[in-house]
């Protein structure tokens, strides 16, 4: 990502019903909105989930993606986060080939960025990172070396920076 600045995280609180995920990302594929990342769980209350954007605001303006969230009837609240005010982060699950040649050193990068190995193998390591979207960028250029079998990133969850 080129300028972290452009992308906002917007986190909304909306009715935990079926086709509610359809309508909210049918509203941003309409209005031309690019979504960077998408994270939809639910909370802890079970009438709701949490739907977290980072939007790109290079794409529309900021405002306009908030009043158009505000106008659909399933959602309840809408909060923005700016980058400086709030704390994210992204899971990697990845699979990397880790013959015995390099398995050592592979091992060392592991421990180095203090990933957790779910899964090994006589060929393979499978493990998960949790971390900044850049930080991750930089362990996947990492691993790369080594030969990337599978990965799964997921979208970035946000919560406001506590003061």
């Amino acid at each position: 990502m080129s300028n972290p600045d452009r992308f906002h995280t917007i986190v909304t609180t909306v009715e935990n019903k079926p086709g509610v995920l359809a309508r909210v990302s049918g509203l941003f594929a309409r209005r031309g909105f690019n979504i960077e990342s998408l994270a939809v769980a639910p909370t802890d209350d079970e009438r709701f989930s949490r739907i977290t954007f980072t939007v790109d605001v290079e794409s529309a303006p900021l405002e306009q993606v908030v009043k158009q969230l505000d106008k659909l009837i399933n959602v309840v609240e809408i909060q923005e986060l700016p980058p400086e005010d709030c704390v994210s982060r992204e899971l990697m699950l990845v699979t990397v080939a880790a013959d015995a040649h390099h398995r050592r050193e592979l091992m060392e990068l592991i421990d180095d960025w203090r990933a957790y190995v779910l899964a090994e193998n006589t060929e393979r390591i499978m493990m998960s990172f949790s971390a900044r979207t850049a930080r991750l960028d930089e362990f996947e250029e990492c691993l790369r070396p080594f030969g990337i079998v599978e990965l799964q990133r997921t979208g970035r969850v946000a919560l406001p920076a506590l003061d």
